[in-house]
């Protein structure tokens, strides 16, 4: 770690990133917090959102029951509800995701638990990044509840790590001319051919205001990239001599995950 060059940030928009409503509404955030649920694993139980969003199951149910109403969930005569027509997943398999977040949630637990940090797991799909697990330490502020969220792949750590994989001619072509979020191309190139050599991404406040993160691979069998695992953090908490620390501690929780997920199969 030490020694080597670290890319981390280049100007960028201000607009994209993500900021909480001066006025928050919560039933507002419940709902599409499950309708995302819903879209990326498929399926949800009233006692599974209820847990979820530390709510009561009353509230679960009617929350649930609006969804319905409004297309974005069914409900199937087993009384579990299931992504409704207005929800559609561009990329992987529900199936998929849903064994990916089973097998990464106790590992991400733990991650949680010894950073003392917010931990995630991250897929790309095009050019989003998509949030498929979040986890948040008790007792602490925290970089925000992101379970769900979407952000353009270039501002996120792990949807960095997956552009890193691909050939600049391919990410070029995911944030073509009049994309509605386009990063600096000469920068990014660069800051991906860094983040490939050393293994892991840094991202100082290009996803989220006042928040860094740092993330590393998830990979196959056959070393293709499957997914990102991340712990954030607000900045004013974060010191540059963390972050050998930290890359080590990613590695090792995705290191448990590979395994895991190798044995499943």
């Amino acid at each position: 770690m030490r020694g080597q060059k670290i890319l981390l940030t280049e100007s960028v928009a201000e607009s994209p990133r993500k900021r909480p409503p001066t006025y928050a509404i919560a039933s507002v955030d419940h709902a599409l917090q499950l309708a995302s649920a819903l879209q990326l694993e498929g399926r949800l139980t009233v006692k599974d959102a209820a847990e979820r969003l530390s709510v009561a199951t009353s509230t679960a149910h009617r929350l649930l029951q609006m969804l319905v109403f409004r297309d974005f969930a069914t409900q199937g005569d087993d009384r579990v509800y299931y992504a409704g027509p207005v929800l559609k997943l561009d990329g992987p398999s529900q199936a998929w995701t849903n064994q990916l977040r089973a097998i990464c949630e106790k590992h991400l637990r733990h991650l949680t638990k010894v950073t003392k940090e917010s931990s995630s797991l991250v897929i790309r799909t095009g050019d989003r990044a998509r949030v498929l697990l979040a986890i948040e330490p008790s007792g602490v502020t925290t970089a925000g509840a992101r379970d769900g969220m979407s952000f353009t792949a270039w501002r996120a750590t792990a949807g960095r790590l997956s552009l890193a994989e691909l050939d600049p001619s391919e990410v070029d072509g995911l944030f073509p001319e009049g994309h509605p979020d386009p990063p600096d191309r000469a920068a990014l190139r660069r800051n991906l051919a860094a983040i490939a050599q050393q293994g892991f991404a840094m991202n100082d406040e290009r996803a989220d205001r006042g928040v860094v993160a740092v993330g590393v691979p998830l990979r196959n069998a056959a070393g293709e990239f499957l997914a990102g695992i991340a712990t954030a953090m607000p900045s004013v908490r974060y010191q540059p001599e963390m972050l050998p620390g930290l890359v080590a501690t990613l590695k090792q929780t995705a290191q448990d995950i590979q395994s895991e997920l190798l044995q499943d199969h």
